[in-house]
């Protein structure tokens, strides 16, 4: 089955890998660390996740954020260091010896893993400055970690006029894997999948959210965007890329302190899942946070 489908491979975390690779790395400022002190360790780690095997490779501005930099640094640099996280991941990807994409990371701005701070006329300028930025630099738009469909909403609203498509990819709560998959707000998957399409995503995905409830939600999405399809109308291809952390409480924020790592998650526990996620009828696949290298190239040597 998974030889009559083009996979998409993601790459991995690029915070975790930073930080393994002996980046600056520190909190609040997490991965955006490395863009203002030690850049060409971006550079590092975007080759490294082609040499795995990675289709496309994200742009390093998920921290380059109000929340991670500070208001006043965000002001000042915010919009230097988005270019900058966009130029570094371009010449990554040109350089490399096959087509690599590049997608433009739009974080969570009022916090990741907290919908409930989500703050639409805070988040709308801060958006519009990464957009602005990283336009000459991405092939695609993926909005990251999204916990809410009104988060989904925004991110639709921003990108509008660009003229290069967009994803979406849901954070999901850290539920038994028996629960119905719901985002991190709460709301069910299938409604804010369909909505997602309905306003033009390319792809939706599920992200920074542990393994064991991914299935669930490519089920569900998928059930929902087989209903709401009609004939000749564009497929919607589904992807994970999970994370390796614990599961999260209703009040934890994801990178406001550095989490710990699970131990079951190696590259061969990870693909097994993988394998998973591929009959489930997932389309994309890759890794959120503890997810390195090492497993994408297990993952492109399973898939080739």
């Amino acid at each position: 089955m998974q030889a009559a489908r083009r996979i998409t491979l993601l790459d991995g975390g690029t915070g975790r890998e930073l930080l393994r690779l002996g980046a600056p790395f520190r909190q609040p400022e997490w991965s955006a660390l490395a863009l203002i002190e030690g850049p060409e360790f971006v550079t590092r780690v975007h080759a490294r996740y082609i040499e795995a095997g990675a289709d496309l490779i994200t742009t390093n501005s998920y921290a380059v954020v109000p929340f991670h930099i500070g208001a006043a640094r965000f002001e000042r640099d915010g919009h230097a260091l988005a270019e900058l996280s966009g130029r570094l991941a371009r010449a990554a990807a040109d350089a490399a010896a096959r087509p690599v994409r590049v997608a433009g990371s739009l974080p969570p701005v009022c916090g990741s893993y907290r919908p409930d701070l989500f703050d639409a006329a805070v988040a709308r300028p801060v958006l519009q400055t990464l957009v602005h930025a990283l336009q000459p630099y991405v092939d695609l738009w993926l909005a990251e970690t999204v916990g809410s469909r009104a988060e989904m909403v925004l991110i639709s609203e921003v990108v509008a006029g660009t003229g290069k498509p967009w994803w979406v990819s849901y954070t999901l709560t850290d539920a038994a894997a028996s629960a119905a998959p719901t985002l991190r707000s709460g709301e069910p998957v299938g409604p804010a999948v369909t909505d997602a399409a309905a306003r033009g995503a390319r792809a939706v995905l599920f992200n920074c959210s542990q393994p064991e409830v991914m299935g669930a939600a490519v089920a569900a999405a998928r059930q929902a965007l087989d209903v709401r399809r009609v004939p000749g109308s564009a497929h919607v291809p589904i992807g994970v890329y999970a994370n390796a952390f614990p599961p999260q409480s209703a009040s934890a924020a994801a990178n406001d302190e550095l989490n710990g790592v699970r131990t079951d998650l190696g590259p061969v526990e990870y693909l097994d899942w993988v394998r998973r996620w591929l009959d489930d009828g997932a389309e994309i696949v890759g890794g959120c946070c503890g997810v390195g290298p090492e497993h994408i190239a297990l993952m492109r040597a399973s898939l080739t």
